[in-house]
Parts: structure tokens; C-alpha cells; sequence
């Protein structure tokens, strides 16, 4: 094995920000295209269920007075805007691609973790990147994990800074690239350039399975 190759056997996944005002059509944040890889994180989801492996799902929650949002998002937060806040059904995981939408978020600024099902967390991030002053990395060493599966919205943001960050730790880091919203060939080659290896959903799919199997 190689210093990048994932280790099939001690692998997490880790979805981002897959709540309704993101993904829906008429969120108040959609983000177009994360509705269409809907399919592609049911896929992951249940292949790591099956499994047995361990999942992750990073969500965002701004409050109403925009303190705890990026600096670029205060002001429209600020002027009214209700974006994935807590208490809202906006601010839910989506129905419908294997999430356990059934788990109350609203608490979770002051809660951060919940344990959604036996190998399964839902966590709030209070920045781009699921690493950043979050349990993440120290979960992840506690169950003994080296390699994460990205996957979820959007590229540019949440799951590129979540790719830097796990490079930093000395994650061995792969990208689902069919089930990541608003990917790109340029984002493509930035992945290469930090290490990340990207996927299709299938490829690792089936090597999930397959370790289970050996």
C-alpha cells in the first residue's frame, strides 16, 4: 500500500452538509445540482450500513443573528434570510437517500454530536470544514480509522476545505467525485495536487463490500 492508497478495512465515511435548504429545489440556499447525487450518497450509505462501517454526516446550522456564520454569509443572515436554522425543517437532513432525517437538529449548536444509529453520527460544524473545532479528527483516531470517503455539498466550499484539512492530518482521503455537488475538472486536478485519490460511487462501493467479505 502506498502513502495515499486507502485502507480499505479502516475507512469512515463522511458526508457534508446534506440538509434541505441545500439541497431542495426550494430551499432557501439551494445549491443546484446536489439534488442529482442523491442516488449516488444512498449508495454509499447503504453500502457502509451493510458493511458495518462507521458514518459521519456534517451539517451546518446558522442562527437568526448571524454570529456564528462566515463572515461573508452575516449580512444576509443578518437582513432575514433563514438559512439551515436550528428549529427549522430546513436545517433536517434530506428525506429520501438513506440520512437519518428523523434525527431532531435543532439542538445542536450547544449538543454537537448525536448518535444517529449504531455506527452512524450526526455532527454540527461551525465553519467550512467538518475538521474545524469539531470531534472529527479525534473520533476518527479513537476508532482507529485512517481513511474518510467524501462525499455531499458543495465542492467549493465545505467539502474542499474538509479535503485540505484531512490531507493536513494525514488522512488517507478519497473524494466520491459522482456524489459531491458542483465538482469540476479543475476541482478534479486539486484533489490530485493534495493527494486525494477521487472515485466513482460504484468503484467504492464495491470495495467496501469487499472488505467486508475477505
Amino acid at each position: 500500500m502506498n502513502s495515499i492508497e486507502p485502507n480499505w478495512d479502516a475507512v469512515a465515511l463522511v458526508t457534508i452538509d446534506m440538509q434541505h435548504d441545500f439541497v431542495a429545489p426550494m430551499g432557501s440556499c439551494f445549491v443546484s445540482g446536489t439534488e442529482l447525487i442523491q442516488p449516488m450518497l444512498h449508495e454509499l450509505v447503504t453500502a457502509f450500513r451493510q458493511s458495518s462501517k462507521h458514518i459521519f454526516h456534517a451539517i451546518r446550522l446558522y442562527v437568526g443573528d448571524g454570529s456564528n456564520a462566515e463572515r461573508c454569509r452575516r449580512e444576509t443572515l443578518q437582513a432575514g434570510a433563514a438559512i439551515v436554522r436550528p428549529g427549522t425543517s430546513g436545517a433536517n437532513l434530506v428525506d429520501g437517500c438513506g440520512l437519518p432525517s428523523r434525527v431532531d437538529v435543532s439542538d445542536m449548536i450547544q449538543n454537537q454530536w448525536k448518535h444517529a444509529d449504531q455506527m452512524e453520527w450526526i455532527f454540527y460544524k461551525p465553519r467550512w470544514s467538518a475538521f474545524f473545532h469539531t470531534e472529527l479528527e479525534f473520533r476518527l483516531r479513537s476508532l482507529n480509522i485512517d481513511t474518510i470517503i467524501v462525499a455531499g455539498c458543495n465542492f467549493p466550499n465545505c467539502p474542499s476545505a474538509t479535503l485540505f484539512d484531512a490531507t493536513s492530518r494525514d488522512f488517507r482521503v478519497v473524494l466520491a467525485s459522482d456524489a459531491v455537488s458542483k465538482i469540476s475538472d479543475e476541482g478534479i486536478q486539486w484533489c490530485k495536487g493534495i493527494g486525494v485519490i477521487t472515485l466513482p460511487t460504484l468503484t467504492i462501493k464495491d470495495r467496501i463490500l469487499d472488505s467486508t467479505r475477505q
